[in-house]
């Protein structure tokens, strides 16, 4: 075996978080010396080359998804999400299908900013403006945050958040410490889950409001899944700043998360640096259920009773502890779907998650005379 190049970036697969795609395809392809692979960089999941030498370069680096590919004959083509639109195919950079038409409906095109952390980490986040902006007037706003946590967001159509854009939100997302395509320093955050991450998030938070002055200060809410579930939980017991929370498929407390997920048993010291046995008041400190004395903030929990990844018993914990508190919460478990809800489950069930997360954020961040309007 020869060592071809240190790892730094992802191989092998784009981590760009979406849920308009559907299956899979090739995502590495070997032949005469060269092996084809994708890999994020930054916010983008590109195709990229690697010879028998060690040299790495760029074959489709456009901004946006290359979800899978072929090569053949000099020529390329990629199944990938580009622009305003869901996944479509393209054969040497030019588009071959026209599966999906987005003509017909109101698409927000997101806005992406640059800034300098307080930390100073240099981060990329979106902004959405809803569906009819007018301005100079109020609108609400929706700060949504990614799982993984090493996968990253990117400009690529995003249905829920069109939804809420569509809905009269603004939306805002952006990739904090711990993300994928920005390198290994920057993608570590093992034993550090809650920290770092956070204050990036509130960083990009005052950011978004500052910039963009038609948001509403006293009407944004929080939502998140898988890890940005965890991030949901662990924001609403640090901050009371958002209106309503909206936590999906996630972890309340790593000392019960390490011994029930089908993720392995080593998936808790990997991401924070203990096994319970080792040090559980780490574990402990970590956990957002230590915090929850500190909520005020009306929050649903939305699981599905077969993921065995973020098992429901995570979000019960939150909304048992919430419900004793007196704290304005809601319980959703959708029957028969396991993790991949938001992104593969049944579209019946997808419906409904998106009408709870919807209806709760419409009760919570919206005056009376603007719902009727609705």
């Amino acid at each position: 075996m020869k060592l071809l190049a240190e790892y730094d970036y992802s191989s092998g697969s784009g981590s760009v978080g979406t849920d308009a795609r559907l299956g899979g395809g090739r995502t590495v392809k070997a032949g005469d010396g060269i092996c084809y692979f994708i890999t994020t960089r930054g916010y983008n999941a590109c195709l990229y080359s690697i010879d028998r030498e060690g040299n790495i370069k760029g074959v489709v680096t456009e901004e946006g998804s290359c979800d899978s590919f072929d090569v053949k004959d000099g020529h390329v083509v990629v199944c990938g999400l580009y622009g305003d639109k869901p996944a479509e195919l393209y054969l040497d950079g030019e588009q071959i299908t026209e599966f999906n038409d987005m003509s017909q409906y109101a698409v927000s095109t997101p806005k992406k900013y640059t800034f300098t952390a307080k930390d100073g980490f240099t981060l990329t986040g979106w902004v959405m403006k809803p569906v009819g902006y007018e301005p100079g007037k109020k609108y609400p706003a929706i700060l949504n945050i990614h799982g993984g946590p090493r996968t990253v967001f990117g400009s690529v159509f995003h249905h829920e958040m069109q939804v809420w854009a569509s809905a009269g939100y603004f939306v805002f997302y952006t990739n904090p410490r711990g993300s994928d395509g920005f390198g290994t320093e920057f993608g570590d955050i093992n034993g550090k889950y809650g920290t770092v991450d956070y204050e990036n998030l509130m960083d990009f938070t005052d950011f978004v409001l500052d910039q963009e002055p038609d948001i509403d200060r006293e009407r944004v809410g929080v939502t998140g899944g898988s890890y940005g579930g965890f991030m949901t939980n662990w924001i609403i017991g640090h901050t009371d700043r958002f209106k309503a929370a909206a936590s999906q498929r996630s972890i309340a407390n790593w000392i019960s998360f390490e011994y029930m997920s089908d993720i392995g048993h080593t998936f808790t010291k990997d991401n924070q640096a203990v096994f319970a046995c080792e040090d559980v008041d780490k574990l402990w400190f970590h956990s957002p259920i230590k915090y929850i004395a500190n909520c005020k903030t009306p929050t649903l929990f939305v699981h599905s009773d077969a993921d065995y990844r973020c098992n429901v018993a995570e979000g019960m914990q939150m909304f048992a502890a919430l419900k004793i508190l007196g704290v304005e919460s809601r319980m959703c478990v959708i029957k028969g779907e396991n993790h991949e809800l938001s992104r593969s489950g049944r579209p019946r069930n997808r419906i409904v998650r998106m009408r709870e997360i919807l209806s709760w954020m419409d009760q919570h961040l919206k005056p009376e005379t603007e719902k009727e309007e609705q």
